[in-house]
């Protein structure tokens, strides 16, 4: 690959990784090669041009570098391989091969990043995505073309949430990036995808925690290049899970401070909402084409949603998924493209069901308030409260997989078990239609 370097230049300065050059017509985020004093070669990335001074931030790291080490520029930004053979595959954060797998010179390569589709030529979302979680599929539908944060805390499962969305959501392709990974996680996740069986369609983008931070930015370029050429070249739907984005805002405040910018909210850079939204908006429904789908990790820092991380990505996404207490929070999560397909593409009874049992679950936590400050609890509180359970055990554990017509059913049964057909406050021809007809109202 070294016979593309087209121009040589000398060290000014080493600040961590960030090494300063003095040269010309280099373009931002042009790859380099940097050859040490001793013959050893690590590949950099031009980061910041200020005149014809230019940054590099070194893959390899900075250490034992040496001023008289010579760089040599490429006139291209970092390519990514895609083609077919990708499938079933892992990646390191540079583009190359984790795995030891088959080579993959010889396959095409494409270059990552480039501006997001004009929206002129996006579809309006009208297709699910079904997860096979009831409390995505029932209460906030995944719809095709739709970017979600999943905002949770250190200690919470979202990375069993994550592994098991990938493992049974209905897309053709799974791509998987993941930024700042332990090797126990990476092992949970590819171990979880080849348990599953669906190892032969999913590409995994990998960046542990002892790889250099430069490759914990390309992560998500690299996953939605992939995505999106799956996407338009072969009409695919494409699913890419990113964990985790508050990894990858960290990775741009700690750049930022070793290049002297100014910093902003919580010391990260002035530019963090630019930075994901240029991220985000790549999830898109094609015309005659695929689709890109984003779910992607957020945690917030001390439970804070008000983190410039997760606040920033509220304004630029549809919506989110809470999960706190190791279950998805009906109350905090949300989905604003469901009414897109809620009803339409599925039962006609699921909005009136989905709203029915939110309500209920509701009076089910005023009951237990109520109980908790010792007030006498009436016939409908102590229904609501048997109807709590029921909706936890059956619906909010992340241990539950079932379809959503399957889920559906058994809404109306468990609503069934808990209230008399006139307690619903539903339309009457769907009680007529959907209600047990043995009920089993009071019968616990």
């Amino acid at each position: 690959m070294f016979e593309d370097l087209v121009r040589c230049t000398r060290v000014l300065s080493i600040v961590g990784d960030i090494l300063k050059v003095r040269a010309g017509n280099v373009g931002l985020g042009d790859l380099a090669v940097v050859e040490n004093w001793d013959g050893e070669r690590s590949l950099a990335q031009v980061i910041k041009l200020e005149r014809d001074e230019v940054s590099l931030q070194v893959f390899a790291g900075g250490r034992g570098m040496s001023t008289d080490a010579t760089v040599r520029f490429f006139r291209h930004s970092l390519k990514v391989t895609y083609s077919a053979n990708i499938l079933g595959r892992v990646f390191r954060g540079s583009g190359e091969p984790l795995d030891n797998g088959p080579t993959l010179s010889a396959e095409r390569k494409i270059d990552i990043g480039g501006p997001a589709l004009n929206p002129t030529m996006r579809l309006l979302p009208k297709r699910m995505i079904e997860t096979k979680i009831p409390m995505i599929d029932v209460f906030n539908c995944l719809v095709e073309s739709q970017k979600l944060p999943i905002f949770s805390i250190a200690g919470e499962p979202y990375n069993q949430l994550l592994a098991r969305i990938g493992s049974q959501a209905d897309a053709d392709i799974i791509i998987f990036g993941r930024m700042g990974l332990i090797f126990d996680d990476y092992y949970f996740f590819r171990t979880q995808f080849e348990e599953e069986g669906i190892f032969s369609r999913v590409v995994m983008f990998v960046n542990q925690a002892s790889d250099p931070i430069v490759e914990r930015l390309l992560i998500p370029d690299l996953a939605l290049k992939v995505a999106e050429r799956f996407a338009v070249d072969e009409a695919k739907r494409v699913l890419v899970l990113l964990t985790d984005m508050t990894a990858y805002a960290d990775a741009l405040k700690e750049i930022g401070i070793t290049l002297e910018r100014v910093p902003a909210n919580h010391g990260y850079v002035g530019d963090l909402y630019s930075q994901l939204a240029q991220r985000y908006e790549r999830a898109c429904d094609y015309k005659s084409a695929g689709s890109v789908t984003i779910l992607a990790v957020t945690t917030m820092p001390g439970n804070d949603v008000a983190h410039p991380v997760p606040d920033n990505t509220g304004y630029i996404t549809e919506g989110q998924f809470y999960l706190h207490n190791g279950t998805i929070d009906p109350f905090g999560s949300l989905s604003r493209l469901k009414q897109q397909v809620i009803g339409k593409v599925t039962c006609e009874d699921h909005a009136q069901i989905m709203n029915t049992m939110i309500r209920f679950y509701s009076a089910a936590k005023q009951a237990e308030q109520k109980k908790a400050m010792a007030f006498e609890l009436s016939e409908f509180d102590h229904n609501a409260a048997t109807f709590g359970k029921l909706f936890l055990d059956r619906f909010m554990n992340l241990e539950v997989s079932m379809t959503l017509n399957d889920a559906l059913d058994l809404c109306w049964i468990t609503l069934a078990e808990c209230f008399e057909p006139q307690e619903l406050l539903m339309r009457q021809d769907l009680i007529e239609k959907y209600y047990p007809k043995q009920s089993t109202a009071h019968t616990m």
